[in-house]
């Protein structure tokens, strides 16, 4: 890799430090690539993407941008997922990943300004995705709505069939 590589990539990777919500890095050793390949499109759904990185060009990357806890993950082999999307799913794909193929090491991550170990990731990971607490929120906000518009339904309704008993009463007074 000559200078002009190297310093593209620095910046590809400085870019991608700076717009991420959450960085997680793991040891890939014993991944394939067909592996890797899958995982990389299981992370595109969450709006994440999966690197390989040089870890003398990524600290070179952090420090440019400001990130120092980036650093004390850049130890033997490292891949970083750089989430921008849903964390939690995004957290979700890497375990499920890990599950099926028992190849990842969770090194550490962050998000904001939380730093990640492994039992923080794996809290994480448990969380419903954005879309599903999205849903449980409409549903905790249209539930009171729903009870009003049941109610007074039933109030219009009972209303109604004491208007037809009246007029029953009427018909049959004529």
């Amino acid at each position: 890799m000559n200078r002009d590589e190297k310093a593209s990539t620095i910046e590809e990777i400085a870019a991608q430090i700076e717009a991420a919500e959450a960085i997680f890095a793991v040891d890939y050793r014993g991944i394939s690539v067909p592996q890797a390949a899958e995982l990389r499109a299981k992370l595109r759904e969450a709006d994440a993407s999966f690197r390989i990185v040089k870890n003398r060009l990524t600290k070179i990357a952090a420090e440019k941008v400001g990130e120092q806890r980036l650093a004390e993950l850049l130890q033997g082999p490292t891949a970083l997922t750089f989430v921008r999307g849903d964390t939690a799913m995004a957290a979700k794909a890497i375990s499920s990943f890990n599950k099926e193929h028992e190849v990842l090491t969770f090194k550490g991550g962050f998000m904001d300004e939380l730093t990640l170990d492994e039992d923080r990731f794996k809290s994480i990971a448990r969380l419903p995705s954005r879309d599903a607490l999205n849903g449980q929120l409409a549903g905790i906000v249209a539930s009171p709505l729903t009870g009003l518009v049941r109610g007074l339904g039933s109030m219009i309704q009972g209303l109604a069939i004491q208007l037809s008993q009246l007029q029953g009463q009427k018909e049959k007074e004529e």
